[in-house]
This record gives structure tokens, sequence and C-alpha cells, in this order.
């Protein structure tokens, strides 16, 4: 399903996240969207307005010692390992704790996103993305929502596009 975008120009950047800071003078058109936190996917796509398919999940993964990637998850659907340790080209992948996510990304858990991050990861986004219209991503805390084109939000970004999903259950 392809939302309606709604877009406003960055001249009112709300300083309130690094995400947000990160993006003051981008190019990227984006709706900054506040709710409470929510305590699931399908509440947060609600208070939202928008399908739980379109609300995108930061997840952040351990290559190796000191390396990372973000992975662009829609709800709905889980990380397939194998698809995602072929992409990389190891043997194995490894989800940080809280902390080691913390200090690898400068955010919580809940509130983990590209924007922003301490360090410029390497991004790859499912291969749905491009094709969900509207989506939503995180800002850089719990309750702020980045609602962005998928195809858009994949080319600022500099994303890799590959099928690393499989639906959930």
């Amino acid at each position: 399903m392809r939302g309606r975008l709604r877009l406003r120009a960055l001249s009112r950047v709300d300083p309130g996240t690094p995400a947000l800071l990160a993006l003051a003078g981008s190019d990227l058109a984006y709706e900054v969207v506040r709710t409470t936190p929510a305590r699931s996917a399908e509440e947060s796509a609600e208070l939202q307005g928008i399908p739980v398919g379109n609300l995108l999940r930061t997840i952040v993964i351990r290559l190796g010692a000191d390396d990372y990637a973000f992975v662009l998850v829609p709800g709905g659907r889980q990380i397939d390992w194998a698809r995602l340790r072929a992409l990389f080209g190891v043997k194995r992948l490894s989800l940080p704790d809280q902390a080691e996510a913390q200090d690898a990304t400068g955010y919580e858990r809940g509130a983990i996103t590209p924007f922003g991050s301490k360090r410029a990861w390497p991004v790859v986004a499912d291969a749905t993305v491009p094709e969900l219209g509207l989506v939503a991503i995180g800002g850089g805390a719990r309750g702020v929502n980045l609602h962005v084109d998928g195809a858009e939000l994949v080319r600022h970004l500099d994303a890799q596009v590959a099928d690393v999903t499989r639906p959930a259950g």
C-alpha cells in the first residue's frame, strides 16, 4: 500500500534529537510525527496512522569487533539470518547487547536510527522498503518518528537494498 506523502521542507528543523540535527540542510523531505512511546509495533503504527508494514525498525547488527551495520526491517517481517550472513559474506553475525548498541550508535535500544549515529555504519534496507511508499523510521528518541518516502530514504542513506527478511512468525 502506497501512502500519500505530505512532506514539509526542512526550514523548521526540530533540534530535539541528534537524528533531526543530522538532517538539517539535507535534501530529504520528511515529516516529524510525535506520539507517546508505544508498547508494540502495532500500537506505534496505529498512533502514527500508517499500516504496520510501513513501520521500519532499525536493527544494529555486529559484524565483528567494532564493526556494525544497520538493517531496516519493515513491521511484520524479521531478519533472515542466512540471507544476511550471505550478503555480508560472513559465517557469524550477532545482535549487540543494549550497552554495546548504545555505544556504537549513540542511541538507546528502541530509538536507534541511522540518522545522527555516532558513526556512519553501512545501511541495508530490505528489498521491500523502496516499494512501500510512505514509511516511518525512528527519529532518535522514543515517540519521535520520521515519515518519509521509502525510495527516498534508501537513496538518502545510500542503503544497500537486499532481500534480507521474511514474514514474521
